[in-house]
């Protein structure tokens, strides 16, 4: 379709404010209680209102929604619940008249159990070599291939009436790909040609470095490096070939990387691989004044040898929502299982939030929103008999899975279902309405307000590097350009640095014209 676009490249990612969508949960356009594209594009003007520069599309792809989409069918048609390809197009281009980028989620460590690859497979046909099967273990074959787990519990393998194993590091229903098979590889660079070539601006690269495994698929817990499936040298080939294929387009990469080693995690961003990639340690970091100024020199000084830039995120679809996540008056909140050690205080964790708001788009790089953050919103709770994530079933009921920060978003307090459209497909909380962005549009004082004021203003922090400015303990400050963020953790007010305009504060100063606890503030020099 059409003709590449010239490859250029501004550099507009490198400092970019991301909006992530998830689909299902944003907009519901034809009232059936799914979000849908007809959704987003109802609500584009509020998105370039908002001021961001892209949107990232959790998949939106045929799909049998075990995984939220995550287990793709058809990487080349978009599922009926959401709409058609032509719809996406439409969108795409849309949003481009506005300014605004598309960036969407490629899975290339599994697919579906219904990809036409599997159901040949599992027919008898050709095509086995392309996934992982393998005979079990024991006299009768019936003990897993190996000791791995699935990231979502339990065995990473699945027993078929013939006697094979299959690999699934994630579900059942996610058989794992075979990347050592050039069939694969070409598939998915087909596939970054047919979205590039329809206007899209990047792609985002889920569970980046899971894809590459040993080929003799030994135990974990034999002790050998490298990790069998974690971080392997031979997938750093996969992503030059793809970045050959983006430079062409002049599109981009993000990828979800998760790797405690700073040193291996800079690989995925060299010059010839993936420009970006999600910073997990900022997302993760507690409240605490010292391990956030850790997290952001150490994050800047791991992307600095290779050039690229950093990316801040506060919250996505697989982790708690900040709001919730901040609302505690201690550290002990476990990403594992998802508790907390002591109840949430909402109104301590939208202070927070609000300051962390102000401290990441401060920073030198791109930013990524995921919807509902804008709003302030809360992590709901899910009745049981509701809960769709894998991860609760997979965890025996131990784990409350992702869906609490997946419910359908308020737009309009006085409708019916918080004017999202239908009945949603996850039940909004009780009072949801009084997050609705109509109300908050309103209200100069509210967390939408605060976020458009932000991105507006954010341009007056320049493109330079970071600076820190000496603070009393528990308070970090840093002038970039002309501009100066001060965001005070500490339990008592503190002056402000000398400055001549205040820009924008999350919350006001007190009658001494102090900054407060759990307060941020950007000033002009």
């Amino acid at each position: 379709m059409g003709q590449p676009t010239p490859a250029t490249d501004d550099g507009w990612w490198r400092s970019a404010v991301i909006y992530q969508v998830y689909v299902r949960s944003f907009a519901d356009g034809d009232g059936d209680g799914t979000g849908d594209l007809a959704g987003v594009r109802a609500r584009l003007p509020y998105l370039a209102e908002l001021g961001v520069e892209a949107l990232w599309f959790t998949p939106w792809y045929r799909s049998p929604m075990k995984d939220g989409g995550y287990d793709v069918a058809d990487y080349r048609a978009i599922d009926p619940a959401f709409g058609t390809l032509a719809e996406a197009e439409k969108l795409i281009a849309e949003a481009r008249e506005r300014g605004i980028r598309t960036i969407v989620d490629i899975v290339p460590n599994h697919v579906s159990d219904q990809h036409p690859w599997f159901r040949t497979a599992l027919a008898g046909g050709p095509g086995r070599e392309l996934f992982h099967f393998r005979p079990g273990r024991g006299e009768h074959g019936e003990l897993p291939p190996n000791d791995w787990q699935s990231e979502f519990g339990g065995p990473a393998w699945t027993r078929l009436p013939d006697g094979d194993w299959y690999l699934h590091l994630f579900a059942p229903e996610q058989p794992d790909l075979n990347w050592a098979h050039p069939a694969v590889r070409q598939e998915h660079e087909d596939i970054l040609r047919f979205w590039f070539e329809r206007g899209v601006a990047g792609v985002r690269v889920d569970s980046a470095a899971l894809l590459a495994k040993d080929p003799e698929l030994p135990d974990v817990t034999d002790g050998r490096a490298p990790h069998p499936y974690v971080d392997r040298d031979e997938l750093h080939d996969v992503y030059r070939a793809w970045r050959a294929v983006a430079d062409e387009y002049g599109a981009v990469f993000v990828g979800e990387v998760w790797l405690p080693d700073t040193e291996r995690f800079a690989r995925y961003l060299r010059p010839d691989e993936l420009h970006t990639a999600f910073n997990f340690s900022f997302l993760t970091c507690p409240w605490d004044a010292d391990r956030l100024r850790t997290s952001i020199d150490d994050t800047l000084a791991e992307h600095a040898p290779v050039g690229a830039p950093a990316t801040w995120v506060l919250c996505n679809h697989d982790v708690i929502r900040t709001v919730t996540r901040y609302g505690r008056a201690d550290t002990g909140f476990d990403f594992a299982t998802k508790a907390f050690g002591t109840p949430t205080d909402l109104a301590l964790g939208t202070r927070r939030a609000r300051a962390a708001a102000l401290l990441s788009l401060a920073l030198p790089g791109a930013v990524y929103v995921y919807q509902g953050e804008e709003l302030g919103l809360p992590e709901a709770d899910i009745p049981l008999d509701r809960i769709e994530d894998p991860m609760h079933a997979r965890s025996g009921g131990t784990d409350p899975g992702r869906d609490g920060c997946r419910v359908p978003l308020p737009w309009a307090a006085g409708e019916p279902h918080a004017g999202f459209g239908g009945d949603p497909w996850l039940p909004q909380p009780d009072g949801w309405a009084a997050y609705a962005a109509d109300r908050q549009a309103e209200d100069p004082g509210s967390m939408l307000s605060l976020y458009r004021a932000a991105i507006r203003l954010r341009p007056e922090f320049g493109d330079g590097p970071l600076t820190w400015l000496p603070a009393p303990d528990g308070v970090l400050a840093f002038t970039r350009a002309d501009a100066l963020c001060v965001v005070n953790l500490a339990d008592t007010p503190v002056d402000l640095p000398a400055h001549t305009e205040l820009l924008l504060h999350s919350g006001p100063l007190d009658t001494a014209g102090r900054l407060p606890s759990d307060t941020a503030v950007w000033l002009r020099a």
